[in-house]
């Protein structure tokens, strides 16, 4: 594995730690007690127990950093530089239907800028992970985008509003326009992960909105220091708003113009 900083060994640290008990949840994900926030959203308790992990490594490390999590809301610091920016577990709907495809994110802001992230899906054993100027990798692979540049020869990725989140009509046309012009278009549930999959060249672009901070701060990251680009659907911040998009720098134009045609 190429040589990493004290800070992510911290958050790669944190996130192994965490992801053992989510694996072993994961192998008897029927017996879970599951809750409902929403009409199709859920919480587990293994979403619990892995952002209880997850708080209580990193601030071990790092005391006085604030944090914003997807169950605990946010968490103010002694340091109001630096905010740890969790989901302990994308996908959870995946998670509680035995689809493997879910991960744990952790991202760093620092003075409003992010700074590194680590998105880990154990049951794959990847660990997508990046730092400000110092590039993307997985595992020990260095990551770069991919390099198409024709909406006709691309992949991209998005996420559906569930039953009873607002925005269905609207996704709809801009999948639809999507659709119309590109390769194809995959829904998979972890938007953490479509976006490691951008910086991996494995899709050639992702959006979605309506997210939450936790969802995209790593993956945002990790899109960037493998040569994406990644912004806000109508030119805001993606963290306050949560519309983002992401793609290499031929393709983000083109698919920022289809999306917002819808």
């Amino acid at each position: 594995m190429p040589q990493t900083s004290a800070l992510l060994n911290v958050m790669i640290a944190a996130a192994r730690k965490a992801a053992r008990t989510l694996a072993r949840d994961f192998g008897e994900v029927e017996q879970l007690q599951v809750s409902r926030k929403g009409p199709s959203d859920f919480v587990s308790a293994a979403d619990l127990k892995a952002e209880k992990t997850l708080y209580e490594e990193l601030s071990k490390a790092r005391p006085g950093y604030g944090f914003l999590m997807e169950e605990r809301g946010e968490v103010a610091g002694t340091d109001k530089t630096n905010r740890w920016i969790v989901d302990p577990l994308d996908g959870t709907t995946n998670f509680l239907h035995g689809v493997p495809h879910f991960a744990i994110s952790i991202g760093l802001e620092r003075e409003g800028v992010l700074v590194a992230g680590v998105v880990y899906n154990m049951v794959r054993d990847e660990l997508f992970w990046a730092e400000k100027g110092a590039g993307a990798y997985l595992n020990d692979r260095r990551l770069r985008v991919a390099a198409r540049t024709e909406m006709r020869d691309a992949i991209f990725a998005t996420g559906a509003p569930f039953h009873g989140q607002p925005g269905r009509e609207k996704f709809l046309q801009e999948a639809d326009r999507v659709l119309n012009v590109s390769a194809g278009v995959r829904r998979f549930g972890a938007a953490s992960l479509d976006l490691a999959y951008v910086a991996a060249g494995r899709f050639d672009g992702f959006w979605e909105r309506n997210l939450g901070p936790w969802d995209v701060a790593a993956g945002a990251i990790i899109v960037r220091e493998a040569g994406g680009f990644v912004k806000e659907i109508e030119g805001g911040d993606f963290l306050k708003t949560g519309h983002i998009i992401a793609a290499n720098e031929r393709l983000l134009p083109l698919l920022t113009k289809t999306v917002r045609g819808a």
